[in-house]
């Protein structure tokens, strides 16, 4: 069957894939398209290719087990689909562009069948442009759009649920969840919050629970199974060696800010030291784990504090570290260096005073400035989204909580390509907001 576009559909994806296109040959001419971790996702494709051998390490180098499980297999599968033919990662890029531009154009579609409007279209780009992440992100080697694009098809198979009521889209639902979760890690505790999403859909619909919970567990089991094919490998039941390694790495940002970056530099090589002297791997794991879960111990509210600060801010961030390494304004080796002068940091040692100097030293604060300006206009229509009474509100409460669920995630590491899955989502609803305040408005001069 062939879709059919409308003379909007196709304005609105014209003007979608003109600013990708934009951003790609800004891309050409930066040649910035790797991140910090872009490398580990390519020895992966490429070990998978030539050896079938899930390894995100370089192969020439002696084998950490660390690296068997540091990277789920979804991105680097994904960049196989082109290294089997060519090892092009321009090609990779130009494939993100597209998959962005899909992406962009299924939550629209989504979108109209809980209330949006296409005679609000304008809105919807101007968010989506004004939302540089997006862009920056299908310009980077990087696992962010792949994961954007199943955590939209798991939100729009919900939406589906909730108003056809037939259980496919609940099989649909996990089969997306699976799939996201062999992308990127953060999705794989999530499993416990599906299940109870798809039972709780399920109760509300008078379905009997047998089949949903088979169908509401079944991610659970993929978690489970992934875990084993790890133990196997390495001798410890894990997901990913990420999670021992952020057990403590979350604290760094937060000692960072209390006592300074010195303090929190040594305090994460004194940690990563004393792991490494550790001669097994299940071991050093646990070792950072138990660490970790001290650490929170010790320092609980203030801690939780600072976590849900930074999972606040994380909705109006404006990214502009990505800016700059984009750009090449910003290295990385200058992002994590000691006497890197942030927003941030300049506010807490200088003060306003300090404001000037950093404006002149950083050219980029005026566009950063109006992305902030419009990441709080966005979050004002957000709020009012959850007032709208015309929307089901299983569908207000899922949207609280999968985007809740994502900055919380974030937290001190406030980056938004962390945000990024969720990000469209967020726009599209801040757009309901603005609608459903636009109707009131008139209703009442009416």
């Amino acid at each position: 069957m062939i879709m059919k576009f409308s003379r909007q559909d196709k304005i609105f994806i014209g003007t979608i894939a003109l600013v990708h296109v934009v951003f790609f040959l800004l891309a050409c001419i930066f040649k910035r398209i790797y991140m910090g971790d872009s490398f580990e996702y390519i020895y992966e494709a490429l070990n998978i290719k030539r050896y079938f051998f899930f390894y995100s390490g370089n192969p020439a180098m002696p084998i950490l087990p660390e690296y068997m499980t540091q990277r789920q297999p979804g991105y680097p599968l994904f960049l196989l689909s082109i290294y089997l033919f060519t090892i092009n990662n321009w090609i990779v890029i130009v494939l993100q562009n597209l998959l962005s531009v899909f992406n962009i154009y299924y939550i629209r579609k989504v979108l109209l069948t809980i209330g949006y409007q296409q005679k609000y279209d304008w809105l919807l780009l101007l968010f989506v442009i004004a939302y540089p992440a997006q862009f920056i992100n299908a310009n980077t080697i990087a696992p962010d759009i792949l994961l954007q694009t199943f955590t939209l098809l798991y939100f729009g198979c919900f939406i589906s649920l909730v108003q056809k009521k037939k259980l496919e889209y609940a099989v649909r639902m996990s089969l997306v969840l699976v799939a996201g979760l062999l992308v990127k890690p953060v999705f794989y505790p999530f499993v416990l919050v599906h299940f109870f999403i798809i039972i709780i859909v399920a109760a509300k619909q008078k379905v009997k629970l047998q089949r949903p919970v088979i169908i509401a567990i079944a991610p659970l089991c993929a978690v489970l199974l992934y875990n084993y094919w790890n133990y196997t490998r390495t001798e410890k039941f894990h997901f990913t060696s990420n999670q021992s390694f952020n057990a403590i790495y979350y604290f760094y940002p937060y000692i960072s800010q209390k006592e300074g970056i010195d303090s929190a530099q040594k305090f994460l090589k004194k940690e990563r030291n004393a792991i490494a002297e550790i001669p097994e791997y299940k071991d050093r794991y646990d070792y950072a784990n138990e660490q970790g879960i001290e650490l929170l111990k010790q320092n609980f509210f203030p801690y939780v504090a600072f976590h849900l600060k930074n999972s606040a801010r994380i909705f109006i961030e404006p990214g502009k570290a990505e800016m700059d390494l984009f750009t090449g304004k910003l290295t990385y080796g200058k992002l994590y260096t000691k006497d890197r002068s942030g927003f941030y940091t300049t506010m807490k040692n200088k003060g306003w005073a300090g404001i000037g100097d950093y404006f002149k030293n950083n050219p980029s604060m005026p566009f950063v400035l109006l992305v902030l300006l419009f990441n709080c206009i966005r979050l004002i229509g957000f709020l009012w989204f959850f007032l709208n009474r015309k929307i089901d509100w299983l569908v207000r409460s899922f949207v609280f909580i999968l985007i809740g669920y994502f900055a919380l995630a974030a937290g001190p590491i406030a980056n938004t390509r962390y945000f990024l899955p969720v990000s469209l989502i967020l726009i599209g609803c801040a757009v309901l907001g603005f609608m459903e305040m636009r109707h009131k408005k008139v209703n009442k001069t009416a």
